[in-house]
């Protein structure tokens, strides 16, 4: 079967939608409000959906991973965000090596575990 596919958007839900909101502009995406418990946040062609909904296990077992060019930059970028001091719940985890590539990890003000990474 050929998709044709033009994007994947997967739904993440938040506990707090207001500071989840908060806190994916913070973290650099582009929100499109699309009612008032579901927004759209991109990243050039790439996005996904956030919805005023919370699950404990299903939030709390929510996995992202978004290749990004270069891991020790965009460490170094989220580092001077200050996420940490501005977000009750939120943990990074810094960049380590892998046998595939790099990553870093942040835990959103909900609990959905983002892996940023690059590939050798």
């Amino acid at each position: 079967m050929e998709h044709k596919a033009q994007s994947i958007r997967p739904f993440v839900g938040a506990k707090d939608f207001e500071q989840s909101r908060n806190f994916y502009r913070d973290l650099g995406f582009q929100e499109v409000s699309l009612t008032p418990v579901l927004s759209l946040f991109k990243t050039g062609q790439l996005g996904f959906y956030l919805q005023d909904a919370y699950v404990q296990d299903w939030i709390e077992n929510t996995m992202i991973f978004l290749e990004v060019e270069d891991v020790s930059h965009f460490w170094d970028d989220l580092l001077a965000l200050n996420l940490t001091d501005k977000y009750k719940n939120v943990k990074l985890t810094p960049v380590r090596v892998e046998q595939w590539g790099r990553e870093c990890f942040i835990h959103d003000p909900s609990g959905v575990l983002w892996h940023f990474g690059e590939f050798f």
